[in-house]
């Protein structure tokens, strides 16, 4: 099995319930290493990026007009509207990482997660909303794992670098995702 990164986000209800500690030293049992780790508040345009696949699911599942209200309230609590605005965004790299933290993580919805998995003992369905508050993101394949990495980090927010990256010249050097 290759080396994998993925990208991991600690919501913001799992922020405002100070479960980071608990999630982290529960992600730890995967002898993963973090690569790269950051605090932010996330942008509607960062949001919507990050689950435009969730748009086009909804949509098609539900239709136009509640597709588009489940996806409002995804990027509503994403950018903290329900808790906190802010999110703690992690990159895990190792052998198998994608897998090992999926299976630590539970099922999205938090009621048909496992009780010992982190989502099923901490994430809810909030009743107001509907959304699921699963208290993290964590990267489904390695193609979705590098299109998200991506977006959340550049290349040199991150210690190890396994996607290609290229240097620009401007007035300030920099390096950048290819």
């Amino acid at each position: 099995m290759a080396v994998q990164q993925s990208l991991v986000i600690i919501k913001p209800d799992g922020l405002i319930k100070s479960l980071t500690g608990n999630i982290i030293s529960m992600l730890s049992e995967t002898k993963l290493k973090i690569v790269a780790a950051r605090v932010l508040r996330v942008s509607r345009e960062l949001a919507e990026k990050h689950y435009s696949k969730l748009k086009q699911e909804q949509i098609a599942k539900h239709g136009q007009e509640k597709g588009n209200k489940i996806f409002e309230n995804v990027i509503e609590y994403i950018q903290g509207k329900f808790h906190t605005d802010r999110v703690f965004a992690l990159v895990y790299q190792g052998e198998d990482a994608i897998n090992k933290i999926r299976e630590l993580a539970g099922k999205t919805n938090p009621e048909e997660a496992e009780p010992i998995s982190i989502r099923g003992k901490y994430g809810r369905i909030n009743s107001k909303t509907g959304v699921f508050e699963n208290v993290l993101h964590a990267s489904a394949s390695e193609k979705e794992a590098e299109q998200e990495i991506k977006l959340w980090f550049t290349p040199d927010q991150l210690s190890d670098l396994i996607y290609p990256v290229t240097t620009e010249k401007s007035s300030k050097e920099r390096i950048v995702w290819k």
